[in-house]
């Protein structure tokens, strides 16, 4: 009785060497250990050298390389048929390169709510109607510094930690954040267009082929 290999691929998985093992792409199960072993360490893919980017994989050229050395082996795979192997340069991962991409997206990012809500709050006029307010209520002209002004920036602060779900290293509740919604959606696009566009060249060198 032959035995079943399930393989497990996802949509995107990172690598730092050309020579790629099943392993370290997918993720294996199998009742018999030593085939399990066995194919975790099989080469199945061989990257150009130091060409580091993104690169279109089938798991169905995973299953052949499989079956090539395991005949009485049923592959069944699960997850994505076609996939992307991003292939990084290890030495670019330096943690001064890291905290320099950390810091200038946090200043991008500060400044650019920053600029967003003092243009919305020109926009519609909010100090003007602060001093409306205050005149109204209290009869005295606004200074522009009131309780009215800094219970405002104190609920914008407030605000912004409670729709970002993050505060430093903490986070308020489990859930995602809107950001980490947003990149992960943005990556989605990005190895769905990669892929979409992968197949179509394929289909395009088929058709001048014959």
């Amino acid at each position: 009785m032959s035995k079943i290999l399930y393989v497990q691929t996802d949509k995107n998985v990172k690598v730092t060497k050309e020579s790629i093992l099943l392993g370290d792409i997918a993720k294996l199960s199998c009742s018999d250990s030593k085939i399990l072993q066995r194919n975790q360490c099989r080469k199945v893919v061989s990257l150009p050298q130091k060409k580091y980017g993104r690169y279109v994989v089938s798991a169905t050229d995973l299953i052949k390389e499989i079956q090539k050395e395991e005949e009485n082996v049923d592959v069944t795979h699960i997850g994505e048929p076609t996939f992307i192997v991003t292939y990084e340069d290890p030495s670019a991962k330096s943690s001064v390169i890291s905290w320099t991409k950390t810091i200038l997206i946090s200043l991008v990012t500060f400044f650019g709510t920053a600029f967003s809500i003092m243009t919305f709050n020109t926009d519609v006029s909010v100090g003007k109607l602060f001093k409306q307010i205050y005149r109204m209520f209290t009869g005295e002209k606004s200074s522009g510094f009131t309780v009215l002004e800094v219970t405002y920036s104190i609920g914008i602060a407030i605000g912004v930690i409670f729709y970002f779900n993050h505060f430093g290293n903490r986070k308020l509740t489990q859930d995602p954040t809107p950001m980490e919604v947003q990149m992960r959606v943005y990556e989605d696009d990005v190895d769905t267009t990669i892929i979409e566009k992968d197949e179509r060249r394929n289909k395009e060198s088929c058709g001048s082929n014959s």
